[in-house]
């Protein structure tokens, strides 16, 4: 039987391999990115380090195949990542001595940019979110029932409202966000990017936003 369950710390391994495999626009990212600790390090384990209240994964009897993790407060996260994530960053992944040249420099350079997530656009939604499923359980209801689990638990937090950054190229996740409730919110200089944004109460009305 599929649940959704608070993450464990034996959880650990199945986080990383979710993440990678869906890393590249939704899908595999080992052709790009062949360090398997780095976009785990950048996009999944610091959430789940730091904030593991706020971290569920999809269980299917054998092993996470899903999660859903975040922040409650986006400001207060770059601070304690650069403060006690990033420090145990820098012997895996150095900081570049200048611009990134490959696709795993482009990840490192943002690594050492926590601050990029700080969006004055964004001020009124103050948590963010990740959400990733393995392929063969999307379009099931799982990824629904995940961020459910983290809408309630911001809910919960007095948190009203959340935000995602999507890669614009991926049609089919902002389809799924759509079908969620979500609603895009301009942001200049988005780049390669669309944010998206709802209220954490799931019961106000869809049109009901900041």
């Amino acid at each position: 039987m599929t649940i959704v369950r608070p993450y464990r710390a034996t959880d650990r391994a199945a986080l990383y391999d979710i993440c990678v495999r869906t890393a590249h626009e939704g899908g595999d990212s080992r052709h790009i990115y062949p360090d398997l600790e780095l976009m785990p390090s950048i996009f999944a384990a610091p959430y789940a380090e730091l904030e593991p209240d706020l971290t569920f994964v999809l269980d299917d009897g054998e092993r996470a195949v899903g999660y859903v993790l975040g922040t409650a407060d986006t400001p207060a996260f770059v601070e304690a990542y650069r403060a006690s994530w990033l420090p145990r960053m820098r012997e895996r992944f150095p900081a570049l001595d200048g611009p990134p040249s490959t696709p795993s420099e482009v990840m490192i350079d943002l690594m050492y940019r926590p601050e990029r997530m700080i969006v004055p656009e964004l001020a009124g939604y103050p948590a963010h979110l990740h959400i990733d499923l393995l392929p063969d359980h999307q379009r099931k209801g799982h990824g629904r029932a995940l961020m459910n689990a983290f809408l309630d638990a911001l809910h919960r937090k007095g948190v009203e409202y959340v935000h995602l950054g999507m890669v614009t190229a991926n049609t089919a996740a902002r389809a799924f966000y759509d079908r969620l409730g979500f609603h895009e919110i301009p942001v200049a200089d988005a780049g390669p990017l669309t944010y998206l944004g709802r209220r954490t109460d799931r019961t106000a009305p869809p049109t009901a936003e900041a």
